[in-house]
């Protein structure tokens, strides 16, 4: 839900005059709760009942929580319903709103969609998970304040196992964010099977050895390596497995294809596609490379055609990301024929050369029903007609196209930027020196002031990002996503004013059980220790 269209609950927040202290220990918190004075307890076996066919699939996954928690099941049994999921007839419904009541006839789930109705058995787990039996007697009216709600996973830099991949989809769905973007390709490695260009499996997928430390492209010669071949790639049943998994649990999966920079891995397999002739090696530092994909060859467009002709089909949502950021323009002042294809067109300089490029890219994408989604540096020499832009390098890019009527997601580096360190660096894993606490993150409002009211409709989100330079792991992806994702589930799901850090950190300390159930190897510097 957008900023105009979340009025409607903060209306009911405000008529039931709800004090953070009093509110369930719910993350994200609801947009409206109103707590009664009796209690429910669920039955020795829980009979839980969906009263729609198109609900069937959310009780599986409520009933296999609740078998876990302890409490013996029934799904559509015979006798009274303890929980009851239901779908209404509410066109005008938000999609992932929802409804919730505990009273003494037992718990209703109800919503207009799917998705509503899982996000409110997600909210049901907490309750159960933190309140224990009996649950208090609530009501909560509840949607989201952003239409999206992104979290981000490098695989580029280093490889997770699809079984980790799930897990973090998981921790998503069970925190409301809808939207996973899958970041494949890199200078780093080559993620994703492309059957028409094997070399990417076989050369692009793997670097010879990767650099110790905290070097970068500009320590060339300071540099130590482990020595170690690396590598891996997704086949493309594991990404239709990925992508399954996610859509039954209400996320989208967005693929990103970088273009034209990032692009070492794919110019190690096809050296033809750069602009210098010889070979190209996949990368075994980190950092920002002048080789980039020749903006001047046909045949590096009819290569990404036929690369993006293999991925579309395998993400059935409308977003593709095909980067667009750090692309130094050094080969291309240098290469004729990326000279001869700036006159051709007749195109002032190099930004303008990166805007054909992203351009002639969209099209392609338009035409294949896809809306595009970029960096910010693809607002440098002219920004393609339908894309979306994703704001890094601070908010002034999102401004900027919010402005020029693009939509945009929010994903500055103050603020969600999840490889940071959380605490002093010195106390932290090996990472960058920049620190983001989980409170700055609560702390971020995705709305910027310099927006008119119609503009700010045009932010329809953000996103947290994790870079894997220096996560190695899935342990370690984990400890750098939580618990400050928490933060950010609240930031684009709860209505501003409900939220408060305090009451925030409460909630989290009460919601441990369940994410040491669930396994999650989070920091803990907001506990205290």
């Amino acid at each position: 839900m957008q900023a105009t269209n979340y009025l409607f609950f903060l209306a009911l927040l405000l008529c039931t005059g709800v004090l953070p202290a009093q509110n369930p220990a719910l993350v994200p918190l609801p947009a409206s709760v109103s707590r009664g004075t009796g209690t429910y307890a669920l039955p020795a076996t829980v009979n839980v009942v969906a009263e729609d066919p198109d609900a069937a699939r959310v009780a599986e996954f409520l009933t296999d929580f609740l078998e876990v928690a302890g409490h013996p099941t029934s799904l559509n049994g015979t006798g009274t319903a303890a929980i009851r999921l239901r779908l209404t007839d509410d066109a005008d419904g938000e999609a992932e709103g929802y409804h919730l009541l505990v009273d003494d006839a037992g718990v209703t789930v109800e919503a207009s969609a799917r998705a509503g109705l899982f996000y409110g058995v997600q909210t049901l787990f907490q309750l159960i998970g933190t309140e224990g039996a009996p649950l208090p007697y609530v009501e909560i009216e509840d949607a989201p304040r952003f239409a999206y709600r992104g979290m981000h996973l490098d695989v580029g830099r280093y490889m997770f196992p699809v079984d980790f991949i799930k897990k973090y989809i998981d921790l998503m769905a069970h925190f409301k964010f809808n939207t996973f973007h899958w970041h494949l390709t890199e200078d780093q490695g080559w993620r994703i099977e492309i059957k028409q260009y094997p070399r990417l499996q076989e050369v692009a997928a793997y670097r010879d050895e990767t650099v110790e430390g905290r070097a970068q492209t500009r320590d060339r010669g300071q540099e130590t390596f482990d020595h170690e071949r690396y590598g891996g790639y997704y086949t493309q049943e594991e990404v239709k497995e990925v992508v399954a998994y996610a859509t039954d649990r209400s996320i989208t999966v967005v693929p990103e294809i970088e273009l034209p920079g990032h692009a070492r891995a794919a110019l190690a397999a096809y050296p033809y596609l750069g602009c210098e002739e010889g070979a190209y090696e996949t990368a075994e530092t980190w950092g920002v490379f002048p080789e980039i994909y020749c903006a001047g060859k046909e045949s590096t467009f009819e290569f990404l055609e036929n690369v993006f002709r293999e991925v579309l089909p395998l993400f059935p949502g409308k977003y593709v990301h095909i980067g667009g950021d750090e692309a130094p323009k050094d080969r291309w002042e240098s290469c004729p024929h990326c000279q001869k294809r700036m006159e051709e067109e007749g195109l002032e300089n190099e930004h303008e050369l990166q805007s054909y490029f992203v351009q002639r890219m969209e099209k392609f994408l338009n035409e294949q029903g896809k809306t595009m989604i970029g960096w910010d540096e693809i607002l440098e020499g002219g920004l393609a007609q339908n894309a979306v832009v994703m704001s890094w390098r601070g908010e002034a890019g999102g401004i900027e196209a919010a402005k020029q009527g693009h939509d945009v997601i929010m994903t500055p580096t103050d603020w969600c930027y999840f490889d940071y360190a959380q605490a002093d660096p010195a106390t932290e894993p090996l990472g960058p020196q920049a620190v983001i606490t989980v409170e700055k993150v609560y702390g971020y409002e995705p709305l910027p002031e310099e927006l008119t009211a119609e503009q700010q409709t045009h932010i329809l989100g953000a996103q947290a990002n994790l870079w894997t330079e220096y996560v190695k792991t899935p342990e370690h992806a984990e400890y750098m996503a939580y618990p400050r994702a928490l933060a950010l589930a609240e930031v684009v799901w709860s209505p501003q004013l409900v939220r408060d850090y305090a009451s925030f950190v409460q909630r989290v300390k009460a919601l441990r059980p369940l994410l040491d159930r669930w396994e999650v190897n989070y920091a803990t510097h907001i506990f205290g220790k």
